[in-house]
């Protein structure tokens, strides 16, 4: 026997809440009597009350366990977001639709040719042609060509990236709580910006081998810094904040 009051976890019922100080007018509950609308407000307003309802009966770290169902709380939620950004991406192509240039000539060959920009990292390490080491047991010839010593360092590059969740398995889910792969990670990703920024660099209003020479000092700096940041956070309320919140939520 189970009490018609207490509240349901299942997903069951019909989602709709007591009135309180938050219930929207008549007028509004009227305008989200179907579609999306409908389902959004029905699901917003049952996980709230079933948050609320589970803080009262229960510990943290039980309510954590119980969660909430699939169907109706992530898919209506996943669904609501995704009908957003669609909606976004079907406005902006409607009202700022991309210029278009003039038809491409294969009769000629473009001054500046250069890959789509999210490629730019890659092209950049095609330039790295003045790290390709000069042999003296190959009479001073170096041990590849410039173009296959980038190909090599696209792939070690690759590789890095992938290696490093395999390296790195500690249960840590804050920057603060492992500070020295935190600051791996922002080195990463500004060492990405800076070679994306050499392969560019004939437009660059800046030293071509200062740009070189900035492409692997910057990524160090960056990294260093948000090392002493995170460092110097762990004694503080965040690093408490964040060991409070991983022993309250262990790892499945």
């Amino acid at each position: 026997m189970t009490d018609e009051n207490e509240p349901k976890t299942d997903g069951s019922g019909t989602g709709i809440v007591p009135p309180d100080d938050e219930t929207p007018s008549w007028l509004e509950r009227k305008e989200r009597t179907q579609g999306l609308s409908r389902l959004t407000y029905e699901y917003f307003e049952r996980a709230r009350r079933e948050d609320q309802d589970l803080r009262q009966e229960s510990s943290y770290v039980e309510r954590d366990v119980l969660a909430f169902p699939t169907w109706p709380h992530e898919m209506i939620r996943n669904l609501s977001i995704t009908s957003f950004f669609v909606g976004m991406i079907l406005f902006l192509s409607a009202t700022l639709p991309p210029h278009l240039g003039a038809p491409a000539d294969p009769s000629t060959t473009p001054s500046i040719i250069l890959p789509d920009w999210y490629l730019y990292w890659s092209f950049g390490l095609l330039k790295l042609g003045p790290l390709n080491p000069d042999l003296a047991i190959l009479g001073g010839d170096s041990l590849m060509a410039d173009r296959t010593y980038g190909v090599v360092a696209n792939i070690v590059v690759v590789g890095i990236i992938a290696i490093v969740p395999f390296l790195n398995k500690g249960s840590a889910r804050r920057p603060v709580e492992e500070p020295f792969w935190a600051s791996v990670g922002v080195a990463g990703v500004v060492f990405a910006m800076t070679i994306s920024a050499l392969s560019i660099k004939n437009l660059l209003p800046i030293n071509a081998h200062l740009t070189f020479d900035l492409t692997f000092l910057v990524p160090i700096i960056a990294g260093t810094i948000a090392y002493a940041v995170l460092k110097s956070m762990r004694e503080g309320y965040m690093f408490s904040l964040n060991r409070r919140y991983y022993r309250l939520r262990p790892p499945k």
